[in-house]
């Protein structure tokens, strides 16, 4: 498992500040994985469904976290 930074983000202000963490648990990297762990983001975080756009995930953790799980495994190389 892995843990992704979750940020509620003021577009007003250009700021983003951390609200929480999803895990991400695939240990394999799949087309909608990101898509997937912002949904779920949004699900969790947001405080009314017009607040969910500003709800987002850290890309590159997301991906980083991926690809160090494969470099592990000797797949990726």
């Amino acid at each position: 498992m892995r843990a992704v930074t979750v940020y509620r983000v003021d577009y007003a202000r250009k700021t983003r500040y951390s609200v929480g963490v999803v895990l991400e648990q695939r240990k394999t990297e799949r087309g909608n994985n990101y898509e997937d762990l912002l949904r779920l983001a949004r699900r969790q975080f947001a405080l009314e469904t017009a607040d969910a756009v500003n709800i987002v995930i850290d890309v590159i953790q997301a991906r980083r976290a991926n690809l160090q799980e494969l470099t592990r495994d000797g797949s990726a190389r």
